[in-house]
């Protein structure tokens, strides 16, 4: 399974174990793009009890063991995934004095069984 396909099933595999665990799904895979910057996607945007959780989800399979995908959310990552939260909520109105945080999502598959080790790190990422 290529990266793209692998970061794709680890999506699906985040929005089921969400909606298990109480959240609405309010949109995947937003996309921002910057005049003259890269543009940037926050994964999931869900919401529970009142607060709106931006997801960045990051999945390895097992064979590439050394690393953990939570890893994989540096610095610079972190500033862009506050700005695109900060952007969606500007942008749907919603006042940034609200209830919100970002949430890692890590997720290790076995691909030969498709079984899943999932991590939720809440409000990992102070703004």
């Amino acid at each position: 399974m290529d990266n793209k396909r692998l970061g794709d099933y680890g999506e699906r595999i985040a929005c089921y174990y969400l909606e298990e665990k109480g959240y609405k799904i309010l949109e995947r895979n937003y996309v921002k793009e910057w005049s003259g910057a890269a543009k940037g996607e926050i994964d999931i945007i869900a919401k529970k009890k009142g607060f709106i959780s931006f997801v960045e989800v990051k999945t390895l399979s097992y064979k590439d063991s050394v690393f953990l995908p939570e890893d994989q959310v540096d610095f610079q990552k972190q500033k862009k995934l506050i700005k695109l939260a900060q952007n969606w909520l500007v942008e749907n109105k919603i006042p940034l004095e609200s209830k919100w945080q970002i949430d890692v999502i890590s997720i290790k598959v076995n691909l030969d069984t498709k079984k899943a080790k999932i991590k939720h790190f809440k409000n990992a990422i102070s703004s």
